[in-house]
């Protein structure tokens, strides 16, 4: 299914089309819905993410997180993946399915790797492995929402920059890219591992070095990493399974190729043209 731009589509709750509008619109107090049916973990993520002076709503299974969802413009869904009849895959599908850019957050069991990966295929963000910390959750929620931001980057020597290659542009301020004249609908992690990538061309970097740099961990599953060139791939290259702009360096990682004029920062009339 092709991506559209945000708010483009609509959520179907309660046989009713539901309009989704910006959530990153809202200009005090940030809303975090937590999707558990554990209710012991669900009030201690909710106490946890209210003392670091986030408004939280909970949901405890699939259809109550999309009703939710609609009803409560959430700016980020932490999500656990074992839900009862609707699993958590099914509601970040339908999510993603409806051209949300709310960013997600996934609560995985340890032995839940292939469906982390799927997660991640899927459109999430980031996860957090059971048994958690609290504090590593809201740690991860506040990098997440940080990034989500309209003015914030991977890299802070590219915010505000205007990145080209061709037909592929990057406005890091608005947090804008677009392809061929039509917009990209890239989560957050996707846009800012697209515009590091890209402020950096020619440069090889480790799957582990990516992962510090756009996630800001310094240890984790470098799987993330590839999940993620696979979905920009797929968004930014004219054959996938051919990249030309995303390559990869065996060995070693990835780096970005340019393919066309003002590869690294332009300027505005230049992104234009």
């Amino acid at each position: 299914m092709p991506w559209r731009s945000y708010g483009s589509r609509n959520i179907i709750v309660g046989g009713r089309p539901v309009r989704r509008s910006r959530p990153y619109a809202r200009s005090v107090g940030q809303r975090i819905l937590v999707v558990d049916d554990d209710p012991t973990v669900s009030d201690v993520v909710r106490r946890y993410l209210e003392r670091a002076g986030y408004d939280v709503v909970l949901a405890a299974d699939g259809p109550a997180a999309l009703g939710a969802y609609a009803r409560e413009e959430p700016d980020l869904v932490v999500l656990d993946l074992m839900l009862p009849g609707m699993d958590g895959l099914e509601v970040c599908r339908r999510l993603r399915d409806a051209s949300t850019e709310v960013p997600i957050v996934m609560l995985t069991a340890l032995g839940e790797e292939s469906d982390r990966v799927l997660g991640l295929q899927l459109g999430a963000d980031d996860y957090v492995t059971k048994p958690f910390s609290p504090r590593e959750l809201v740690l991860r929620v506040q990098s997440v929402l940080r990034r989500s931001g309209p003015s914030t980057n991977a890299d802070t020597k590219t915010t505000g920059a205007l990145l080209a290659d061709g037909d592929l542009t990057v406005d890091t301020a608005r947090r804008v890219a677009m392809r061929g004249g039509a917009e990209l609908a890239l989560t957050v992690r996707e846009f800012d591992l697209l515009a590091y990538l890209m402020s950096h061309p020619g440069r090889a970097f480790r799957r582990s070095e990516l992962l510090e740099a756009v996630w800001g961990w310094t240890f984790g599953d470098q799987s993330t990493v590839t999940v993620h060139v696979r979905r920009l791939r797929e968004k930014i290259e004219a054959d996938p399974a051919n990249p030309t702009r995303i390559v990869t360096v065996w060995g070693v990682g990835y780096r970005f190729e340019s393919t066309g004029r003002s590869a690294g920062p332009a300027t505005r009339e230049e992104s234009r043209g």
